[in-house]
């Protein structure tokens, strides 16, 4: 049983790997940017749309209504990273029910560097509203001693983000083996129904998070001080 699709290796020479991880990432990514240009390529603001923009139109409204009921903040200016976010890990959770499929997310490299784009978009987000001074005023308020605790706190969330992504989906594919290999007949069913719910949980509580750690660098009050 292969606990991470990292150890599915498809090609090696040297160095240079082609593992399951990467084929698959890759393979993720090819369907979302075709699936993209093909539903925004003929968009029309006429009364009768086509399934998919009006698939498309759902999710943007309301992927925009979480951000901002989570941040409190007009949400179009983190959508696209929290969107983005979303939608590929919700895909590459869902394609679970694809025979010989293996989940990028079931991946701790693939979690982590998910978990360090968040870490990195929260100055990007925190600065760009307030300014690179007043944004990195907060790491010594309200005394300068506390600094080293902030970044063990940012540090340490981003470490969770991490952990807790790769976690899910790795023990949800293992008990999903285990089951089937008890019963073949019986759960099988059962456990892909229940892992399309788990995936878009997951996605949802990673995206959600996301919004809460940028929201916060990026809140109005640091403007104002």
């Amino acid at each position: 049983m292969q606990i991470s699709p990292d150890q599915i290796v498809f090609w090696n020479w040297g160095l240079v790997t082609i593992n399951a991880t990467l084929v698959f990432t890759w393979m993720i990514m090819l369907l979302l940017g075709v699936g993209a240009w093909l539903v925004t390529r003929k968009l029309s603001t006429d009364t009768q749309l086509s399934h998919w923009q009006n698939l498309l139109e759902v999710l943007v409204v309301n992927l925009r209504d979480q951000i901002e009921q989570t941040s409190g903040q007009n949400p179009d200016r983190y959508l696209p990273f929290i969107g983005t976010l979303f939608i590929f890990i919700a895909t590459s959770n869902l394609l679970v029910i694809v025979p010989g499929y293996h989940p990028p997310t079931a991946s701790l490299s693939t979690t982590a560097a998910l978990a360090i784009c968040v870490f990195f978009s929260v100055p990007v987000f925190g600065i760009s509203q307030s300014g690179i001074w007043k944004y990195l005023h907060h790491y010594i308020e309200p005394i300068p001693i506390l600094f080293p605790f902030y970044i063990i706190s940012e540090l340490s969330r981003t470490l969770a983000l991490a952990v807790r992504l790769f976690g899910n989906v790795m023990s949800d594919g293992m008990i999903g083996a285990i089951l089937i290999s008890i019963a073949p007949f019986f759960f099988p069913a059962i456990m892909q129904g229940l892992g399309l719910l788990t995936g878009l949980i997951q996605a949802y509580i990673f995206a959600v998070l996301a919004v809460v750690y940028i929201g916060s660098a990026s809140n109005e009050d640091y403007g104002s001080k």
